[in-house]
C-alpha cells in the first residue's frame, strides 16, 4: 500500500507543476502543445516495460505523467474554447465517448495480447506507446486549425469569483485518487484480481461509458451542473461506506462499476467553468485548476498510504468524508450559472440586500 500509494504520488507532481502549462501558450500554439505532450505519453508509456523497478517506474510514470497533465490540460482549454456553451455538454459527453472507445480498443488490445499470444509486458507497453507516439504524429498535421476562441491570457489566473470552482477541484483531486488508487488495489489485494479480471473489468467500465457518456451530457445540458453534481456525490458517499466494509468479491466489483459510473459525472465541473468564466482566462484557468486538483493529488496516495498499513477500511471512509464535502460544495452551484451568477451565496447576499 505505501509502495503504490508513494509511486501515485510521483506521478501526480507533473500535476501540481501544470500551471506553468499557460506559459508555453504565449510561444506556441495550443494544438501544436497538445499533440507535443500527447506524444510524451507514448513515450513513457514504451519505456515503462524496459524498467520493471520502482525506480524505474517512478522515472517512466514521471514522463508519461507530464505528457498526460500538460496533455489534458490543453485538450481541456480547447474544448472549451471551441464548443458553444449551449452545446458543450452534449459535445463534451461524446469526447468521453470517443475516449472511452480508445481505452477500449487499447484494454481490450493488451487483454488479447496476454490471453492468446502471451506476450511479455515489456511488448505490450511498447505496442501500445508506438502507437500513442503515430497518433500524435498525425495530429501534427492538424496543428495549424485556426483559432476559434478568444486569444487566451498567458500569465496565471486566480480570480475569486471562481472560488467555488478552485474548490469543487481540489475537492475532486482527493476524491479522484480513491477511485484511481486505492479502489483497484483493494480488488486486487484483499480479492486477489489479477492483471487480466482488472483489464476485463476496466473495459466492460469503458463500455458502459460510451454508451451513457451522451445521455450524461444531455443530463447536465437538461439539468444543469449543480444538480449533476448533487447525484454524483450523493452516489458516491454510501459507494466509498461500503469499500470500507465489504466482504464479498461480486459486491466489491459492483462498487467499482458504480464507482466508474458516477466518476464521469464529474465533467459537468468543465462546463460550470465555461459559464462563469471570461472566455480569455480559459488556457489559464485550466492550468491552474490542474494544480490546485493535484495538491490534493500528490498529498492524499502518500498520506492514504501510511493510512492503509493501518487500516484499510479508513481510507474508504475518508473518502466517503470527502465526497460529502463534495456535495455540500455541489449544493452552491445555480440552477443557470454564468458571470456575476457564480454561486447560490451571490443571490442569497442579493436577495439580503434588496429586502
Amino acid at each position: 500500500g505505501l509502495d503504490i500509494g508513494s509511486l501515485h504520488s510521483i506521478r501526480e507532481i507533473p500535476g501540481f507543476l501544470a500551471f506553468t502549462a499557460v506559459f508555453f501558450v504565449a510561444v506556441f500554439r495550443e494544438q501544436r502543445l497538445a499533440v507535443f505532450f500527447l506524444a510524451l505519453i507514448g513515450l513513457g508509456t514504451a519505456l515503462t516495460g524496459f524498467f520493471p523497478t520502482y525506480i524505474g517506474i517512478a522515472i517512466t510514470m514521471s514522463i508519461m505523467s507530464v505528457g498526460f497533465h500538460y496533455y489534458e490540460t490543453y485538450a481541456q482549454s480547447l474544448q472549451l474554447q471551441w464548443f458553444p456553451k449551449d452545446q458543450a455538454p452534449v459535445l463534451l459527453g461524446w469526447v468521453v465517448t470517443v475516449y472511452s472507445l480508445a481505452t477500449i480498443v487499447a484494454i481490450g488490445g493488451s487483454w488479447l495480447l496476454f490471453q492468446f499470444f502471451s506476450f511479455d509486458y515489456w511488448l505490450v507497453f511498447l505496442v501500445g506507446g508506438g502507437v500513442c507516439v503515430a497518433a500524435a504524429v498525425v495530429g501534427w498535421g492538424f496543428g495549424n486549425l485556426p483559432d476559434t476562441g478568444a486569444k487566451q491570457r498567458t500569465g496565471i489566473v486566480l480570480r475569486g469569483r471562481y472560488w467555488l470552482y478552485y474548490a469543487l477541484t481540489f475537492f475532486a483531486g482527493a476524491r479522484r485518487q480513491i477511485f484511481v488508487v486505492f479502489a483497484p488495489f483493494l480488488l486486487v489485494d484483499r480479492f486477489g484480481l489479477n492483471i487480466k479480471d482488472m483489464l476485463l473489468l476496466i473495459l466492460l467500465n469503458e463500455v458502459l461509458n460510451m454508451v451513457l457518456a451522451p445521455l450524461v451530457g444531455r443530463f447536465i445540458k437538461r439539468f444543469g451542473e449543480g444538480r449533476t453534481l448533487i447525484i454524483e456525490y450523493i452516489g458516491l458517499v454510501p459507494i466509498f461506506v461500503f469499500y470500507g466494509i465489504v466482504t464479498t468479491p461480486w459486491v466489491a466489483l459492483l462498487l467499482f462499476i458504480l464507482d466508474h459510473l458516477f466518476f464521469k459525472l464529474a465533467f459537468a465541473m468543465k462546463t460550470y467553468l465555461q459559464k462563469i468564466a471570461d472566455p480569455e482566462d480559459m488556457a489559464s484557468t485550466a492550468a491552474v485548476a490542474f494544480t490546485i486538483n493535484h495538491i490534493a493529488a500528490v498529498v492524499v496516495p502518500l498520506i492514504f498510504g501510511f493510512i492503509w498499513l493501518i487500516s484499510p477500511s479508513w481510507v474508504f471512509f475518508a473518502g466517503a468524508g470527502l465526497a460529502a464535502g463534495s456535495l455540500i460544495l455541489s449544493w452552491l452551484i445555480p440552477r443557470w450559472p454564468e458571470t456575476g451568477n457564480e454561486t447560490r451565496l451571490r443571490l442569497l447576499r442579493r436577495a439580503g440586500a434588496a429586502g
